[in-house]
């Protein structure tokens, strides 16, 4: 078969692909089409803004750095989301007698259809309209266009290549946890680059950095695109040349990944196997855990956080956006010494649904109560596990933005209402996993709800979040009410604060203890549908 037609082979296999996934669900088709109309739109408007930038003197600047932002997306997306794209494992084609430079010729054009390559087109052009510049700079855009959004798609397939083992494994699948911190992340520095370029006088202060990544590829192929505007036909020949090697060297490293591939065996597992087993003792930290129940239910929460994808990406989350939002207000100069209690907030839900995440395997748990004081010692052993990560977690998070916000004196005030709203957290977070359990589907990575619970999620979360709010109200009071008599004993409110969150963690506790014994079928029930 030739190159020709099996690339048409492999672009009939992606779309069919596509077309038999929409026909699984209805859900799925509808989420994709939000997507597509998501993403058309954004690029649209990307596209009318770079057009709009056409005749601003620094426009080149922002291009090759789009560019470069572009590529660097396109890297890490097989990283991030390995599961998102059937054609992305090659190790499904192992048994086919095809040859691998063919191979990767019929991938490439398949790995062009889709929303992220018609994005990544559109940005391409839009790039190349706002810095084109006479005709000798519109024939480089007939080759810079496709040259970049070739290298992108190259790059993603080489990289997830060279890594399809480690995806594909445990591991791998861990790894997705982290994408929900790069987008926060990503976000919060493209925010805040936004403002400083505004303070620092405009799109000049780019230069600089642009002067260095319009030679990196795939930004060279556009900054090619600028420099023969300008006339500069032997730069912009040297950054097309750039661009050009870059995908040879792509596409070579994407053909040696794909023959170690599929002419070695996977020996992922063989030096697990053979490793002998250690008996299940505790070790490390887990020695200074408290006896008896308290302590095995204490590790078994701490495991779920190291091991389990799905607890580890709820943590992983809360973790990072509560300390995203409090310290890069406050690097902004808009932060405020209250918004570490959205960080309490963040972290207090992970109290919720504390049932959901063993899934069916409740039923373990559920053999060991027998009564409200052992539903009483399991709950209270899981909020022990939260707070050994919580409470000096939120106590780095205060201080950090304390002390960029140059306020020190008001740390203990800090600590005091974020300790009270933890607390509060945990309490209705604790009444709200007696009385409304739900699944969380352990085949979906991105799905934290099984259908038909939505509803009782939305209730136990932003019912609780409204309940924590009004239990906190006396220590508002009192915050409000030693402000205006401008009183020198604001100190008094982090051990206020500490008790009365203490206070509510027991109430809370105490309360869904008898609820949660009586309830044990109906909670495994609830727990089981994912």
């Amino acid at each position: 078969m030739s190159t020709a037609s099996l690339t048409r082979v492999f672009v009939g296999l992606k779309l069919s692909l596509l077309r038999n996934g929409l026909r699984q669900s209805s859900g799925r088709k509808a989420a994709y089409i939000v997507s597509l109309v998501c993403a058309l739109l954004f690029a649209a408007a990307q596209l009318a803004g770079l057009i709009l930038l056409r005749g601003e003197a620094h426009a080149a600047s922002l291009v090759v750095l789009l560019a470069g932002v572009l590529a660097l997306g396109w890297a890490v997306m097989p990283l991030f989301f390995p599961s998102g794209d059937e054609t992305l494992d090659p190790t499904r084609l192992v048994m086919l007698p095809l040859r691998p430079r063919p191979l990767v010729t019929a991938l490439l054009g398949a790995s062009v259809v889709g929303i992220g390559p018609l994005f990544t087109l559109c940005l391409a052009v839009g790039s190349a309209i706002a810095v084109a510049h006479g005709s000798g700079a519109v024939l480089v855009s007939v080759l810079a266009v496709p040259l970049t959004l070739l290298v992108c798609v190259a790059l993603a397939r080489a990289v997830a290549a060279a890594n399809i083992r480690l995806l594909t494994s445990r591991k791998g699948r861990d790894l997705a946890v982290l994408s929900g911190l790069v987008i926060a992340v990503g976000f919060q520095l493209v925010n805040f680059g936004a403002q400083r370029i505004g303070e620092a006088g405009g799109l000049a202060t780019l230069d600089p950095v642009a002067d260095v990544v319009r030679w990196v590829p795939p930004a060279s192929a556009l900054g090619a695109v600028a420099s023969a505007g300008d006339g500069a036909y032997g730069t912009a020949l040297g950054q097309l040349a750039l661009a050009a090697l870059a995908l040879a060297a792509l596409l070579w490293w994407w053909q040696r990944s794909l023959t170690k591939l599929m002419t070695t065996p996977d020996g992922s597992t063989l030096a697990a196997a053979s490793e002998p087993t250690r008996k299940g003792t505790s070790t490390g930290l887990h020695r200074l855990l408290p006896e008896g129940r308290t302590g095995t239910v204490m590790q078994r929460s701490l495991r779920y956080v190291w091991r389990d994808p799905k607890t580890k990406a709820a943590w992983v989350t809360s973790l990072a956006v509560g300390m995203i939002v409090p310290v890069f207000n406050a690097l902004q100069g808009t932060g405020s010494i209250y918004l570490v209690c959205f960080a309490s907030s963040m972290l207090g839900l992970l109290m919720y649904n504390q049932f959901g995440q063993d899934t069916s395997a409740f039923w373990m748990v559920a053999l060991t109560i027998s009564s409200p004081r052992d539903a009483y010692a399991e709950l209270r052993a899981r909020a022990l596990a939260l707070l050994l990560i919580t409470v000096p977690y939120m106590t780095l998070v205060a201080a950090v933005t304390v002390g960029l916000l140059g306020r020190w004196e008001d740390l203990p005030e800090t600590l005091g209402l974020s300790f009270a709203l933890l607390g509060a957290m945990l309490a209705t977070g604790a009444v709200a996993s007696a009385h409304f359990p739900y699944s969380i589907p352990q085949d979906s990575a991105y799905k934290n709800v099984a259908p038909g619970q939505g509803g009782i999620a939305w209730i136990s979360i932003f019912g609780g979040m409204l309940f924590s709010a009004l239990l906190c109200t006396p220590l508002l009071v009192l915050t409000i009410w030693l402000h205006v008599s401008e009183s020198a004993a604001l100190w008094l409110l982090l051990p206020v604060g500490t008790a009365y969150g203490a206070l509510l963690t027991w109430a809370g506790l105490r309360l869904s203890a008898p609820r949660t014994a009586d309830r044990l079928p109906e909670i495994l029930t609830a727990v089981s549908k994912g």
